[in-house]
């Protein structure tokens, strides 16, 4: 790292993006370098790397194998609620991916066909999502545990050839058995797939049908020859992610295979400060856009070790879960959503557990997934003594537009802000005339077209309807459905969904600045503050506050608490920001990816028939949260 060092990559990202990428496209292994960089003929569908040929499994597995770490570990499944645990080195991976894509061959899956991969947080996973990627076929993983209708509608989009799933997932107090939702979702399918691949776990065996095969058979080392890579054009797709969307049909998410491997190569030296051999852990899952990135694809393709944890931050078995791993994998990189540390927090609010570890092989915790308040920035960076680093990206994007670039140069840390705009990144605020804000005013956060490699090519098989939802609202621009400021030393505050800002008596007022200062009070583990609609101001702030500390506080204490956080709202942001009301709450409605869903509180708070996504965590808390919301 080096001052200067980020203002040099930056500008040169912008000024000749082209050359910039050319030169980071040699980070990886090409049969034929790409002639075309970048392919502009046809905005605002743009290109990267298309006359290239390569293989992302490849970059992943083979090379590294033939450089010399066949025997450097490459995934550490933790399953902490099986009570099991398996290491494989690069070689056996190697092994395993290559019998895999022998398989899905012989099931008759070519270059181009689609797979679908509903499976839970497991080895297989990853095998089989790079088995896709070795023999050109389009995965789509759906995560583990998605409803039949939410899976149906995924399957009729991909119209995958093969499906793979297992016969369960296990959580801390239950077993979730996935065959029965497998065969729901494939009756009420128009495209249902060809053959289901099924992996029997101990601990609920499925019933097999017709077009069912077995897992552990069709894999068997006398049963299926290896398959070889399959070389891809740079512009190829790897696979679909479909975002989330609680209404219509999903869309899904299309990255290709150049941009997609030099871009994730790039970003775990250049952002994340990671080396070959490095341990690194994202707490996440394979169904969303973090375990595509970082749990799988970017540490395999910079010659990680990856850790794939089954489990939770608490509960699995304690608040100790993060601290225990670090301990025993030697963990230099730990990444995982905000909500995660906040979790730990409310259950042990002096990190009493982390006491006794040894966590010395730490050098950072990034965090991403949703606004990292101040508050839990300061918990984790006085209790684990390392940088605590926000980055901003999206299931779009791929991997971070701003972040504070560890791997480069190393900024002073503002809490609240993701930094700087990553290299590739032209982001800029726009106000609703189009025009760029100021330094220091809200607007949309927006990026300039062309994005860098690596960000989504366009939604599968809908173009005009990828222009219509991102590139439509600014020509020239990719809109975020952030809003955010720039400040005057050039670090980018992103303060929420622009639909989660505030209109109060014609004051704009953005839910991340009140949820900043509610957080900051001592008392709060986590809060969300939502808009609620009002006659005469049009919308006034509400505030939901969960208390640190496993015993409920008094009527009296509770009402001292809402009495504060009011006083501190009015004090550090304005009269005009006064919360309408607090309501003191045992949890809060998250997706299962750690995103609190205001927007339906909202509409539960308005009157509103709520829109519940099929990724919500636990439908209890917002079943429990319903009459409180409902109360004025």
């Amino acid at each position: 790292m080096s001052s200067g060092a980020y203002e040099a990559a930056y500008e040169a990202s912008m000024q000749d993006p082209e050359a910039f990428w050319a030169e980071a496209a040699r980070g990886i292994d090409w049969i034929n370098f790409p002639k075309t960089v970048l392919d502009e003929s046809n905005p605002p569908l743009y290109r990267w790397f298309p006359d290239g040929r390569m293989n992302t499994c490849f970059n992943a597995l083979d090379r590294h194998v033939i450089a010399g770490r066949a025997d450097q570990p490459a995934v550490v499944w933790d399953s902490p609620v099986t009570q099991d645990s398996r290491t494989y080195t690069y070689a056996q991976l190697l092994d395993l991916v290559g019998r895999a894509a022998g398989m899905l061959t012989a099931l008759g899956v070519q270059k181009g066909d689609r797979v679908v991969i509903y499976l839970p947080m497991i080895p297989e996973a990853v095998v089989s999502m790079l088995a896709c990627a070795r023999i050109g076929a389009v995965h789509a993983v759906v995560f583990g545990g998605f409803a039949p209708a939410e899976l149906a509608a995924r399957i009729d989009d991909a119209r995958p050839k093969v499906l793979i799933t297992a016969s369960c997932g296990v959580e801390r107090t239950r077993v979730v058995e996935y065959k029965p939702m497998v065969d729901a979702a494939i009756d009420r399918s128009q495209h249902p797939p060809e053959s289901v691949v099924v992996l029997q776990r101990p601990q609920a065996e499925a019933a097999m049908g017709e077009r069912d095969i077995d897992w552990r058979t069709a894999m068997r080392p006398d049963g299926v020859g290896a398959a070889g890579c399959v070389p891809m054009l740079g512009s190829d797709p790897l696979y679909i992610l479909h975002t989330s969307g609680t209404t219509g049909r999903p869309k899904g998410i299309v990255r290709d295979n150049g941009g997609h491997a030099v871009a994730l190569h790039w970003s775990m030296t250049h952002i994340f400060g990671m080396q070959p051999g490095d341990v690194w852990f994202t707490a996440s899952d394979v169904g969303w856009v973090v375990g595509h990135s970082y749990i799988v694809y970017a540490p395999l393709l910079a010659g990680c070790t990856t850790v794939l944890l089954e489990g939770k931050p608490v509960g699995t078995p304690d608040a100790s879960t993060f601290w225990r791993m670090i301990e025993e994998h030697k963990i230099a990189g730990l990444f995982t959503a905000p909500t995660g540390i906040r979790a730990i927090k409310k259950e042990d609010p002096e990190g009493t557990l982390i006491a006794g570890r040894d966590l010395s092989s730490l050098r950072t915790l990034f965090l991403a997934g949703e606004r990292t308040d101040p508050d839990t920035w300061q918990w984790a960076t006085d209790r684990l003594q390392v940088p605590v680093i926000d980055n901003w990206w999206q299931t779009e994007t791929g991997w971070p537009i701003c972040a504070n670039p560890i791997g480069t140069q190393l900024f002073p840390i503002k809490p609240g802000s993701a930094t700087m705009p990553s290299p590739g990144y032209d982001v800029q605020v726009l106000d609703a005339e189009g025009e760029r804000c100021a330094p220091g005013q809200e607007g949309a956060l927006c990026i300039k077209l062309p994005m860098p490699p690596g960000t989504l090519e366009t939604l599968w098989g809908d173009d005009d309807r990828y222009v219509e939802s991102y590139l439509s609202a600014y020509d020239g621009y990719y809109l975020s459905g952030d809003g955010g400021y720039i400040d005057d030393d050039g670090y980018v505050w992103v303060m929420g969904r622009t639909d989660d800002v505030l209109n109060v008596a014609g004051h704009r007022l953005s839910t991340g600045g009140l949820e900043a200062v509610v957080a900051g009070h001592p008392a709060v583990a986590e809060c969300a503050v939502i808009g609620v609609a009002d006659e005469l101001k049009g919308q006034v702030p509400r505030a939901l506050v969960v208390l640190k500390g496993a015993e409920e506080p008094t009527e009296e204490e509770q009402e001292r608490i809402r009495a504060e956080l009011t006083q501190l709202v009015r004090e550090q942001v304005g009269a005009i920001a006064g919360l309408q009301r607090v309501d003191i709450v045992a949890a809060l409605p998250k997706t299962r990816s750690g995103k609190i869903l205001r927007r339906t509180m909202r509409q539960l708070a308005d009157g509103d028939e709520p829109q519940v996504p099929g990724t919500i965590e636990d439908a209890a808390v917002l079943d429990a949260l319903a009459p409180v919301l409902r109360r004025r």
